[in-house]
């Protein structure tokens, strides 16, 4: 690295950092996280550690149609849907460690002031096209269906439950209008189309601005899935787009003539970290402007690829043509992010809830991170499993890193009482590896500042890699009995590299870095900076005293991951049978078919498996009649202790049929409930008796 290069990267710079604005209609979850989160918490923290001015802003988002629907699910109010969702989103982020510096929400005065002024702006400038449009129209529910109160087929890609705003199956931002056989959310009828008067923004007037700004300035530094979907978007040529809605929940649109309508949630959102900032910048008492103003300023926004329109067209534009602000440097989108084979669906429960890890996995949080990074869906989708959250943390944070953490800090305290040691003279192997550890502080960097943070995990890792391989050639353990001066040389250098982790870890693994400190008493005063790690002579000095070992990661065990993954098939049981639809009729039957069967009560007096016969019991039943034996495919639903004594309805006038050498005498009636089990059609009420007809 030139001498040049080293000045410009100590530089302070600044950097405003925006999370995408999660909506507060239900929970995080992984996709959530691996998508825009980790990434950009690592990213914040890597540039504060490197001495950067960073603010990290997010905000939950609490417009929009998604709230509509979910409280109209629930049966509530929008603002109880909010308050509910805002305060578990944004607990969760903490207990998680992401680093916001603020985190506000939509529905907050200061944001309802920043986006009408921001819309008044605009329309003062004329940027606004006002025209009276055809509208899809619920005449059953009297409204306009705006966004996700209409589905219907995607005009692109023909998925059939795409959403009035989005194609979640192609990733295409669609009108509701453009929709196929669209259909009402809320009462499921075929809507019609009503005329109503909205405000456009004209994208197709700013097509120079954003070829040369986009399709020329940043076609060497932005994501391949990035620039292809924005030059995808102007190629096809842009169309002027509505920038309010036909709804009662929402910022009310600020000029004269438009009662009953709102801002849209995509024109609002995105100013929702305008007004995070303006929040955080009051409260510590400093300036906002420059972190929106000030050309100097590095605006990056971390997205999912979904929302990729937004971000590089859409507001964008509102900013240019605002005219006072900066406009993002890169806008780093992941793709989608899997659940062991299947799309992550927040409507059909199949996600791993970040609230719910956290109660379940309540000290493993950086294994989460460390999982989701190694595996981040940087350049394609990507599945997380189980199985493979259990090898990462098994194989690589417990044998590789937390085992070369444990092994420094024990033989340590157990050679020298915690005190780190004078080094004797340092052998080529010595020299070596303390050079190789100085150049991975670059080596992160590189990656970090190229958003490649599945290469920087691994980077990461090899730090640990290296110390293991240094312990692992030097064995200090069985030197110390034939040169333990050489074992002072050995444990120094150990533990430079063990001091250089903590620091190298912090963007990673928060919490692992945190207690690694804490081991090395490298806290407080007492800490290095992650720029002393290529420059320092000695990261930690001789004579140091550091603490005793804990263990920085513990096991996966398999019982572990085999509840989640029972949890998840539990999940896929429930849904199949939400969408299940009945059996079709069968062909009629005559009253006199009816009347020949005979239904009657009856108690199971034995029970026994069917040898070599996995899903048959025999059975003796008391019909009141006789007791007779009955064969049942029913053994791998119920034990044979289980059943003795239960009332059950046989058909005992079916001809009987011998199964497995066994005659079967008749028919226990069954049927499967919600959750796909079978259970027994039989009569509860008290006081009948075995022999009872059903009619």
């Amino acid at each position: 690295m030139s001498d040049t290069h080293s000045a410009a990267q100590e530089q302070s710079k600044r950097y405003t950092i925006t999370a995408a604005l999660p909506y507060t209609n239900g929970p995080i979850h992984i996709g959530h996280l691996a998508g825009v989160y980790v990434p950009a918490d690592i990213y914040a923290r890597y540039l504060r550690l490197k001495g950067h001015d960073v603010a990290f802003i997010c905000g939950s988002d609490e417009h929009g149609v998604a709230i509509s629907m979910r409280a109209k699910k629930e049966g509530v109010t929008p603002q109880e849907i909010i308050d509910k969702y805002h305060k578990l989103i944004k607990d969760s982020f903490e207990a998680f460690g992401i680093s916001f510096d603020n985190y506000s929400r939509t529905s907050a005065k200061i944001h309802h002031e920043t986006a009408s002024d921001f819309f008044r702006t605009l329309y003062d400038k004329g940027e606004f096209i006002e025209e009276v449009t055809e509208q899809l129209y619920d005449e059953e529910a009297g409204q306009f269906l705006a966004d996700r109160f209409v589905t219907g087929t995607c005009p692109r890609c023909s998925h059939d439950e795409a959403y009035g705003d989005q194609c979640e199956n192609c990733g295409s931002s669609l009108n509701a209008t453009d929709l196929i056989n669209p259909k009402s959310t809320i009462t499921g009828s075929k809507p019609v189309l009503k005329e109503t008067r909205h405000w456009f923004l004209p994208l197709d007037r700013y097509e120079a601005f954003l070829r040369k700004w986009i399709l020329e300035g940043h076609k060497d530094d932005w994501k391949p899935n990035v620039y292809g979907q924005v030059k995808s978007w102007v190629d096809e040529g842009l169309k002027p787009r509505a920038v309010t809605r036909d709804l009662d929940w929402g910022i009310p649109v600020p000029v004269e003539g438009a009662e009953g309508k709102v801002l849209y949630v995509w024109f609002d959102a995105p100013i929702g970290y305008i007004s995070s900032t303006k929040e955080w910048a009051k409260r510590k008492g400093i300036d906002w402007e420059p972190y929106w103003k000030d050309k100097n300023t590095k605006l990056v926004h971390f997205i999912g690829k979904d929302n990729i329109v937004f971000h590089c067209i859409i507001f964008p534009s509102m900013l240019n043509v605002h005219g006072d602000y900066v406009l993002p440097d890169n806008v780093p989108a992941n793709e989608f992010l899997n659940l062991e084979g299947n799309k992550l669906s927040t409507s059909k429960n199949w996600a791993v809830w970040l609230h719910e890890y956290l109660e379940e996995f309540p000290e493993k949080q950086d294994v989460l991170r460390y999982t989701l990074t190694a595996n981040a869906p940087e350049t394609k989708d990507n599945d997380f499993t189980w199985k493979d959250f259990q090898a990462r943390n098994n194989n690589e944070l417990v044998a590789i890193f937390g085992n070369f953490v444990n092994r420094v800090v024990v033989l340590t305290n157990k050679y020298y009482n915690g005190i780190v040691p004078e080094p004797g003279a340092f052998t080529e192997i010595d020299e070596t590896v303390l050079k190789d550890l100085r150049a991975f502080p670059a080596a992160l960097e590189s990656s970090l500042e190229r958003y490649r943070f599945r290469e920087a995990s691994q980077v990461l890792m090899n730090v640990a890699r290296l110390g293991n391989k240094y312990l692992a050639d030097e064995e200090p353990w069985k030197v110390i009995k034939s040169d333990p001066e050489r074992v002072t040389t050995i444990m120094y250098t150990a533990l430079q590299i063990a001091s250089a982790l903590a620091v190298l870890s912090e963007p990673l693994l928060p919490f692992t870095s945190a207690k690694l400190r804490a081991m090395l008493a490298q806290e407080g005063e007492e800490s290095i900076s992650w720029n002393e790690i290529a420059t320092k002579e000695s990261l930690l000095p001789s004579g140091k005293q550091i603490n005793q070992a804990s263990l920085l990661f513990s096991k996966v065990e398999d019982k572990e991951v085999e509840k989640q993954l029972e949890k998840l098939e539990n999940t896929k049981k429930m849904n199949e049978a939400a969408n299940k639809t009945a059996e079709p009729q069968k062909e009629t039957a005559t009253f006199e078919d009816f009347t020949k069967m005979d239904l009657r009560v009856g108690t199971i007096l034995e029970a026994e498996k069917m040898p070599k016969a996995n899903k048959l019991l025999v059975l003796k039943v008391d019909t009141g009649i006789d007791t007779r034996t009955i064969v049942s495919g029913i053994a791998q639903s119920f034990k044979p202790e289980d059943i003795i004594g239960k009332k059950v309805t046989v058909l005992v006038n079916l001809a009987p049929r011998k199964l497995r050498g066994v005659m079967s005498e008749g028919m226990i009636l069954m049927t499967e409930n919600a959750e796909g089990k079978l259970v027994f059609v039989n009569p509860d009420e008290e006081g009948i008796n075995n022999g009872t007809m059903i009619s």
